[in-house]
């Protein structure tokens, strides 16, 4: 009898609300790029933005934070020279 066999415990998963607002023209052109390419708002939004959901959960590298001199168009090096 393989019925009495446990099951697994599903995952609890915590899901977090984002919001924002679109204006009319925004919302009518994103509505009708979804129903040209036969998907949803929400899988096009999570779509695009999946690099940033996806790779940065722990940790997020140095080198992309913002710096105090982020306006900077020559390296050190090059100035010394």
């Amino acid at each position: 009898m393989e019925n009495n066999k446990k099951r697994k415990k599903r995952r609890n998963y915590q899901y977090h609300a984002i919001t924002f607002k679109l204006s009319k023209g925004q919302y009518r052109s994103l509505r009708n790029y979804c129903k040209a390419r036969k998907t949803t708002p929400i899988k096009l939004i999570k779509s695009n933005i999946a690099r940033f959901i996806t790779a940065y959960e722990y940790e997020v590298p140095q080198e992309l934070y913002v710096t105090e001199n982020q306006l900077q168009l020559f390296d050190d090096d090059e100035i010394m020279n």
